[in-house]
């Protein structure tokens, strides 16, 4: 049965809205834990647009499921995450100018500071997760990194606009799911699932771990954030 981690840093993009000290993400992380999720997930972007440094280090401090940290492969930040060590990161592309995570990592293109940033994390004993695409030449070169685990990219499946679409994407998914596992690689999947889209994906046997996080916390504007977690556990189950 697949796990989910929730992504909280919209929690901290509303504080930061007013540059003030709530919402707290430390305690949405607590709410998110007590309703049943597996883990808490939190980006800490080099521009520190919503989670902090001191987020994290409290996160660490107080929460007692996984926490992963996505980031990029930026040294400063690196080495800020090899102090607190958290139970898992996840490298992903980042762009100044981005709103969000616009697609995975380009493995192939990246493979040095990956295999030493990985090198890092393991002596750590940091667990190693890649943003990817699921794209077969990219998977194929996760090995050689060193990551232990994939988190398949279901952005263009989630911004489908047909069921033909839609149906194309979930295949790549559930084809890149099926490599990935046979590398001896974890499957996580996330990037714009919802209430709406997440069943289908999580019918794939695969797939360890959903990563979930804004439709989460926009469910839970209308009906708290325990509820709105534990809505979408259902779903995933």
């Amino acid at each position: 049965m697949a796990r989910l981690s929730v992504n909280i840093d919209h929690v901290a993009t509303v504080r930061e809205a007013r540059g003030i000290n709530y919402p707290d993400p430390v305690q949405a992380a607590v709410l998110v834990e007590s309703a049943g999720a597996y883990g808490i997930t939190v980006h800490l972007r080099q521009d520190m647009r919503h989670i902090k440094e001191r987020d994290v280090e409290l996160l660490k401090q107080t929460i007692k499921s996984c926490l992963n940290v996505e980031l990029s492969l930026n040294e400063k930040i690196l080495n800020f995450i090899l102090k607190i060590k958290p139970s898992a990161c996840c490298f992903v592309p980042e762009r100044a100018e981005e709103v969000t995570t616009e697609g995975g990592l380009n493995i192939i293109r990246f493979m040095e500071s990956t295999k030493k940033a990985i090198k890092k994390l393991k002596l750590a004993g940091i667990l190693s997760t890649i943003f990817i695409e699921p794209d077969e030449k990219l998977i194929k070169a996760v090995p050689e990194c060193g990551a232990d685990t994939i988190e398949i990219n279901t952005g263009k499946y989630s911004e489908a606009t047909t069921e033909t679409e839609m149906a194309n994407e979930l295949k790549r998914i559930k084809d890149a799911a099926t490599l990935a596992s046979s590398l001896g690689l974890e499957v996580h999947a996330g990037h714009g699932l919802n209430y709406r889209n997440v069943q289908q994906v999580a019918t794939i046997p695969e797939i360890a771990e959903f990563s979930i996080g804004h439709s989460i916390i926009a469910r839970a504007i209308f009906v708290g954030l325990e509820r709105a977690v534990k809505e979408m556990i259902t779903l995933i189950k």
